[in-house]
């Protein structure tokens, strides 16, 4: 039908009645590189070159100077309708904004936003030396000298991280033609919606956190969603409805993929599990622990291999990109209603504020958005692995104990309760000592293997404290605990 088109170029083929609405989507589809009504008006096909360039010689011969706008002349001419030249001043008018808004902002190179962060870690960290020295004089002044400065340091690194933070909303928009692409391989019609897209997080998170979300996209869309038929015998809309959304809680950001498909499948799971040896047959799981599951290794409920399934390979490695980020992620599932996976994940990957204990000789940080509350571990409990919290039973982890730190126990020590994926867990600890902001510093990769450690921090005493991974510390607990109930069983 097109002999002649030229490489690049776009058809744009409209209907004969009715052409208005599509000419509006052509203007404001058009690029800003010239702000010219007849220009916009002239891309979009709206006129020709020689309309405009009449109605432009008709503008140059009004006496004693030209007064009445290229628009309303075109509309006098009856060559272009009114709604089509408020659509091209709409657009002239947002151009220009946009160039405004431009001249208001600095490009920077990310790799001398990354140098500045390292230089404010130093900067934090030597802070802190500075305060600890302080505080050991007893020197008044001093020490509100050394206050004010280590309050000037966070509003310093508070403004330098917020420089790195950019909106999720364009890592989802990149998910409508993937639902589009996916949807008509698999027969389903599928709408993407999406909220929070103006959430902000650090750059290096929105970097990694692409292939996970894509992942979790096509398996809910293969998996979640039922098909046309099926959605139609259950009395559902026969367009499925896939969710991506974004807030900020507790200091971290949550990023949720939900669908209102039919859940997931409990016993379908369970069984599947049992079968692959994961569980005992007789063990007694919760929802929660049935539906995490789904993240072990090469497991998968589809009884047929695809493009988008059956492999076994990919909500294990979801899981662990996520956990390499300092995230958790979990479950949530209603039968025939659909099912939402839950990723939390740090704002920032460089200066987190910590809590720091002591164990032994030894210091840790805990992230301070995992903690919820501290208590005093009762003498009776020494040889007990959990205790009652408020009519709630708290499973604890000794500290002492998982990284085999010799000396003296204290007689009261102390619990800070953590929680992750939803489940609360007790931190047995020395010493409480506060709140710490910390610069995270990666492990040699002679520690790449040890678990339930996220790295390292310096305190400013010069001492080395190590940062503790709460997702991964809980998960070898509960995977620790079910090992022991399955032998006790045995």
């Amino acid at each position: 039908m097109f002999d002649f088109v030229r490489e690049g170029s776009y058809i744009h083929i409209l209907p004969l009645e009715d052409k208005i609405p599509y000419y509006v989507e052509l203007i404001n589809s058009l690029g800003e590189d010239n702000a010219q009504l007849g220009e916009l008006l002239l891309k979009s096909g709206v006129i020709t070159q020689r309309e405009l360039q009449e109605g432009l010689n008709a503008q140059q011969a009004q006496v004693p100077q030209p007064n009445t706008r290229l628009g309303e002349i075109l509309v006098d001419q009856q060559v272009v309708q009114q709604p089509l030249v408020n659509a091209a001043l709409e657009k002239q008018q947002q151009i220009k904004d946009n160039k405004a808004r431009e001249n208001q902002t600095i490009r920077v190179d990310a790799e001398r936003l990354d140098k500045l962060i390292d230089v404010i870690g130093e900067l934090v960290i030597s802070g802190a030396g500075v305060n600890l020295r302080a505080l050991q004089t007893s020197d008044s002044a001093l020490l509100e000298a050394t206050s004010e400065m280590m309050r000037l340091v966070e509003e310093v690194r508070d403004g330098a991280l917020q420089l790195r933070m950019v909106a999720i909303g364009a890592t989802f928009s990149r998910f409508q033609r993937v639902v589009r692409d996916v949807g008509k391989e698999l027969g389903k019609d599928i709408a993407l919606v999406i909220t929070g897209g103006d959430t902000e997080v650090d750059k290096s998170v929105v970097e990694k956190i692409g292939d996970p979300l894509m992942h979790l996209v096509r398996n809910a869309m293969d998996h979640g969603i039922e098909s046309a038929e099926v959605r139609a015998a259950r009395g559902k809309p026969s367009r499925g409805e896939l969710r991506l959304n974004a807030y900020h809680e507790s200091g971290s950001i949550a990023i949720e993929v939900s669908d209102d498909g039919g859940g997931l499948d409990r016993d379908r799971i369970l069984a599947k599990a049992i079968e692959k040896g994961l569980v005992q047959a007789d063990a007694k799981l919760s929802d929660h622990e049935i539906y995490s599951l789904i993240f072990e290794p090469g497991f998968s409920t589809a009884s047929q291999i695809s493009n988008l399934s059956g492999r076994g390979v990919g909500m294990d490695v979801v899981k662990r990109n996520v956990t390499d980020l300092r995230g958790d992620i979990e479950v949530e599932s209603r039968p025939g209603q659909g099912s939402t996976i839950r990723i939390r994940l740090p704002l920032t990957l460089a200066i987190i504020d910590g809590f720091l204990v002591g164990v032994g000789k030894s210091s840790y940080v805990i992230p301070l958005d995992r903690v919820v509350e501290c208590l005093e571990l009762s003498g009776d409990l020494n040889d007990r692995d959990y205790m009652d919290l408020r009519g709630e039973v708290l499973p604890f982890i000794r500290l002492r104990d998982l990284f085999n730190i010799s000396g003296d126990q204290p007689r009261r020590p102390n619990v800070v309760v953590v929680h992750s994926a939803g489940v609360k867990t007790g931190l047995v600890v020395d010493r409480l000592i506060g709140e710490f902001q910390t610069v995270i510093k990666p492990l040699g990769k002679l520690f790449g293997h040890v678990e339930g450690l996220g790295g390292s921090t310096i305190l400013g005493s010069g001492e080395v404290a190590l940062i503790l991974d709460v997702p991964v510390l809980v998960s070898a607990f509960e995977h620790k605990l079910q090992g022991n109930m399955h032998v006790a069983q045995a």
